[in-house]
């Protein structure tokens, strides 16, 4: 995989030669509803996600992560969403514009990545930014998950290209905007 990565980007139009993010655009809770149950239970917008059930509110927000790329000058970014509970949901919607703050939250990772297994979710410390920028996610190291251990060991530069190469091949086949089909 020695040749230059390039896309054409959904939003800017622009052709880039630097890794893209891989971004989810909505929690797999949310992907799982029909188009009845989105519209009718379900809020999405760019940063935050509820679902109304009849006995339970879920609430997600937007975050990033950053992947360790090793012995390489660029990481790999994924835009991912996190389940939080309805107090911290609740603090950092209020303070979401606040750039004054780093606050953190507990929360559940709420999608799941290609070549991962999750048989449950994933716990991670939300951490949010001074300078409004989404929050950063640090998945908690004692628990036991193959992506865990990645975040931690960092991943080749192969392996990152990898990744990559199979979401814009998927986009091709599929012709659809890659983060409405990567998992």
């Amino acid at each position: 995989m020695s040749k230059k990565i390039k896309y054409k980007c959904d939003c800017c139009g622009e052709v880039h030669e630097e890794w893209p993010a891989l971004t989810f655009i909505s929690p797999d809770n949310y992907n799982c509803l029909d188009e009845i149950e989105k519209k009718n239970i379900g809020s999405l917008d760019n940063d935050f996600c509820t679902i109304k059930h009849e006995d339970q509110v879920d609430r997600f927000i937007r975050c990033t992560l950053t992947q360790k790329v090793n012995n390489y000058c660029q990481d790999l970014d994924y835009g991912l969403w996190v389940s939080l509970s309805e107090k911290s949901y609740l603090d950092y919607e209020n303070n979401f514009n606040n750039e004054v703050e780093e606050k953190a939250y507990f929360g559940w990772l709420c999608n799941d990545l290609s070549d991962y297994d999750f048989p449950e979710s994933i716990p991670v410390d939300v951490i949010t930014r001074k300078n409004g920028g989404r929050p950063n996610l640090i998945p908690h190291s004692n628990f036991d998950h193959p992506f865990v251990k990645d975040y931690y060991n960092g991943i080749s530069k192969t392996e990152a290209e990898r990744r990559i190469y199979k979401m814009l091949e998927i986009v091709r086949k599929n012709e659809k905007k890659w983060w409405e089909i990567w998992k």
